[in-house]
């Protein structure tokens, strides 16, 4: 409230007589010009001389300013966060802001479109929603892919495509390109700063476009007659789900939700057991600020399309359900490193079934072994960690497998699954360098024609680890020809040797070799926007007893070989809507892989490279 202008005009009151404090005090040098006013510290420069003198305002007549009364307080409130947006956003644009109201179709800038502001009901009155602060955010990816590679390619056994080759394995070159766009829209109700959404509704489909070539025929087509190359497309829903805020349970806004539909989950920090896109349901929330975190859910597995990965809605939802529970700790056993526990259920009963995947290459049951169907109950026990120790960093993960499979494909009887995986990442940063170790042990079957099955097999990984997928090992899928049809020794984007007929589309398979890794690499951020990375990892199977029986072989040894790989990442803005990344590797091969495949031209050196470009809004 303003003072009426008969006390503006009134002179202010007498100030406290102050002058003494004021008035410059005589202070007495030190004895040296190095004696510290603070213990520890040096008076800086030469000493100062006497203050000058007091300067008195005397303005008679003046008008007094309001008291302090008449102002707000130093804090103003706003009922919500996008009034900031939209008053430096205003509807009318003026010259003076037209540097910071850009298109809406920028992604820099306030906009509508990105859940920057909430929508006008009046203006999407089509829309089924009530009440206000309804937000909807668009999203688009665009994922290129170039791969030339090479890899162990079997010769046909009807034909070929370049006659005169007698060996089991021919050229091992081949290319394989991709093109995947992503759109995604969201619409959620609530003021999301400090709180989850009250309800959201989230649908993603993705179309992908890619091309392959190899060297020999029956590699891409189970038909002889098909080519040595391919075109393919799909559509495929990767989301669709609606997720529901049930309450909060403290004012700190700790909070249970559900979500049901089609959705992602990653069961653990680096996606070693569990990560997909299934149609499930899950409930979720979080405890004591935010310190305890915890996930029940339970999925029905999509089948995939064989050359994309992506979900194909065309098709029935497979006969395997996966339940997950888990609960994160933050800051234990220390501040600064989180610890989850994890229990999941794989209950399978595909084993009636005779699946084909797109290419004609049968996948369920997998031709290895007796080729029967497998039915399964395998239950997972895990912990996981990740954080640091000090300077230390530390990814951690250790999982048993316990179960039983109803028909060994080794014995056509009911065998116990007795398995076990650990994975570890320390790694030490110095400025703008990274270094790391990696350790991952898998274990094999040993005896696989006894009663119990000993290799371990996730149900479906694809680890963020040693590399990742500029390593050779984990980014390129090896056929185990010669032991099995339509089987690789190890899968797309994953670390595990299991001997799958799919990882996407196929059964998990606990008769298999298991996996050793032990390797090294380094981070080196050069700039802000540009990260160089290398790796090199030695690999080995656990036990090859399984391989000396497919094979019919006496011994087999258990080095796979090195795995050299190296990587760069570019971000032009220094943000995550640009980025471009290329990346090298090569296998040089061991002596278990040189006795298992045995290239036409006797290198033993296996490369891949790969270029990708993603751009997001």
């Amino acid at each position: 409230m303003t003072p009426p202008p008969s006390a503006q005009l009134e002179p202010p009151p007498p100030a406290p007589n102050d002058d003494k404090l004021l008035e410059p005090q005589p202070m007495d040098p030190p004895d040296s010009l190095d004696e510290a006013l603070i213990p520890g510290r040096r008076r800086p420069g030469d000493i100062q001389g006497p203050l000058p003198s007091k300067v008195t305002q005397f303005n008679p007549g003046a008008v007094r300013p309001p008291p302090d009364s008449a102002f707000p307080g130093d804090e103003f409130p706003l009922p919500d966060r996008w009034r900031l947006a939209t008053a430096l956003c205003p509807e009318k644009m003026f010259r003076a802001i037209q540097a910071i109201c850009r298109s809406p179709l920028d992604p820099y800038r306030q906009s509508t479109i990105k859940g920057d502001r909430p929508l006008d009901r009046k203006k999407v009155p089509w829309l089924p929603i009530r009440g206000d602060d309804w937000f909807f955010v668009l999203s688009g990816v665009s994922d290129t892919v170039i791969e030339p590679r090479s890899f162990p390619t079997p010769v046909g056994t009807q034909t070929t495509s370049r006659p005169g080759s007698l060996d089991s394995f021919g050229r091992s070159s081949s290319l394989f390109a991709a093109q995947t766009f992503v759109v995604g829209f969201s619409l959620y109700k609530g003021q999301t700063t400090f709180k989850p959404p009250e309800i959201e509704y989230r649908v993603a489909i993705a179309y992908n476009y890619n091309y392959t070539r190899v060297n020999e025929r029956r590699i891409l087509f189970v038909s002889p007659s098909k080519p040595p190359y391919r075109h393919d497309t799909f559509l495929g829903v990767q989301e669709a789900f609606i997720d529901y805020h049930i309450r909060n349970v403290s004012d700190r806004y700790d909070f249970d939700s559900v979500r049901i539909g089609i959705q992602p989950f990653q069961a653990d920090f680096r996606g070693f057991l569990f990560n997909d896109q299934n149609l499930g349901i899950r409930l979720f929330g979080n405890r004591d600020n935010n310190r305890f975190q915890y996930n029940l859910a339970l999925f029905w597995r999509l089948e995939k399309d064989t050359n994309t990965g992506l979900n194909d809605l065309g098709q029935t939802p497979r006969r395997d359900w996966i339940a997950i529970a888990n609960l994160y700790r933050q800051d234990f056993p220390v501040p600064g490193f989180t610890s989850q526990i994890t229990a999941a259920h794989d209950f399978d009963r595909e084993g009636r079934e005779f699946y084909y995947d797109k290419n004609g290459f049968p996948v369920r049951p997998a031709l290895i072994g007796d080729q029967r169907g497998r039915d399964y109950n395998i239950t997972y026990l895990g912990y996981n960690g990740d954080g640091h120790f000090g300077r230390i960093n530390l990814t951690l993960s250790a999982y048993a497998a316990l179960g039983s499979d109803r028909n060994s494909i080794f014995t056509s009887r009911p065998a116990k699954v007795r398995a076990f995986f650990l994975a570890a990442e320390p790694s030490y940063d110095m400025d703008w360098a990274r270094f790391r170790l990696s350790f991952l042990y898998a274990s094999g079957d040993k005896n696989p024609y006894d009663n119990k099955e000993t290799g371990y097999d996730a149900i479906l990984e694809n680890p963020i680890f040693a590399g990742a997928d500029t390593s050779y090992w984990i980014r390129q899928s090896i056929p185990f020809a010669g032991g099995g049809r339509a089987i690789g020794v190890n899968g797309r984007n994953g670390v595990l040797a299991d001997l799958r007929s799919s990882k996407d589309e196929g059964q998990s398979n606990f008769n298999n070799p298991g996996t050793m890794l032990i390797g090294a690499g380094a981070d080196f951020d050069l700039t802000t926007a540009i990260r160089v990375s290398a790796n090199v990892n030695r690999l080995s199977f656990a036990d090859t007893a399984v391989l000396k029986a497919l094979r019919n072989e006496g011994s087999i040894p258990r080095s796979i070989g090195m795995d050299y790989s190296v990587s760069a990442i570019w971000r032009p803005r220094t943000t995550q809507n640009i980025v471009f990344r290329a990346s090298a590797a090569m296998l040089q091969a061991g002596g278990g892989f040189r006795d298992l495949f045995t290239q036409s031209n006797g290198s033993g050196r296996y490369f891949s490279v790969l270029a990708n470009a993603i751009l997001t809004y």
